[in-house]
């Protein structure tokens, strides 16, 4: 068994904690939270602590908070030289302690505290300062995921930034175009179709070659009469910037 400590309480630290606790090689020794309350739905409630001081030894500590919290939460842990990870995809593994030996579990999916999931599908992205303490990891991750990948920091970042289009962004589209329909009172379960159809594509064609639709078209006809149905200059906006995109898509600018 690999003890597992985890340290913090919001959506991956739920997640996770989920995840761990349905694996037969994975031992919650103990989860630190601010608030107890917060987890007891979850894990028993004597394995919680609010005390940095009563954090027990564990063969592996994963950090889940925030990234602005990384650096102050990993200077607190009071023990060094044992494997101290984050599960942040922005920030680099030099935002760790370097008292303790560390490590990045970054878990790239979209977490919602409602949503359950299916963890084996999500990809672990996995960096480590030595060899040994990658192996911890990669069984850790192999005892809840069938995704597993080595990446460093500065390649994290750039899947975290990728992630941000395709995940975040797009939802905001979703958002806008909800938003539209009830303007005008038209079902937005119509589109939900297109969506899935939209998500699928990507499973078989490469991105460029999933694009439709009138910028791709350079149907200028379409574009002006989109424009001029608009009457929010947020969205004529982002309109505009992603037509103009889509449009220089292969040319050299």
């Amino acid at each position: 068994m690999i003890q597992i400590t985890i340290i913090g309480s919001g959506n991956v630290a739920q997640h996770l904690i989920k995840a761990f606790a349905k694996s037969e090689l994975i031992e919650i020794v103990q989860v630190y939270s601010r608030k107890k309350e917060t987890l007891s739905s979850i894990i028993e409630f004597d394995k919680i602590t609010s005390d940095f001081a009563e954090l027990k030894e564990a063969d592996l500590y994963i950090i889940a908070v925030s990234d602005k919290a990384i650096a102050d939460v990993s200077s607190q842990l009071p023990f060094q030289n044992r494997i101290v990870v984050h599960t942040s995809g922005a920030a680099s593994l030099d935002v760790l302690d370097s008292k303790n030996r560390k490590g990045v579990f970054y878990p790239l999916q979209t977490f919602s505290k409602n949503k359950e999931i299916d963890f084996s599908t999500v990809p672990l992205c996995l960096e480590a300062e030595n060899t040994f303490d990658f192996r911890v990891l990669e069984s850790v991750a192999k005892s809840v995921s069938t995704a597993i990948f080595p990446i460093n920091s500065d390649q994290r970042k750039a899947l975290h930034v990728a992630a941000v289009f395709v995940n975040n962004f797009t939802n905001h589209m979703y958002q806008i175009g909800q938003e539209i329909c009830e303007e005008h009172q038209v079902p937005f379960e119509i589109l939900r179709p297109l969506i899935q159809e939209t998500a699928n594509k990507i499973n078989t064609l490469d991105a460029i070659d999933a694009q439709t639709g009138p910028a791709k078209r350079n149907d200028s006809t379409t574009i002006q009469t989109h424009l001029e149905y608009l009457t929010n200059e947020n969205q004529k906006n982002i309109y505009k910037i992603l037509t103009q995109s889509i449009q220089n898509n292969g040319k050299k600018l």
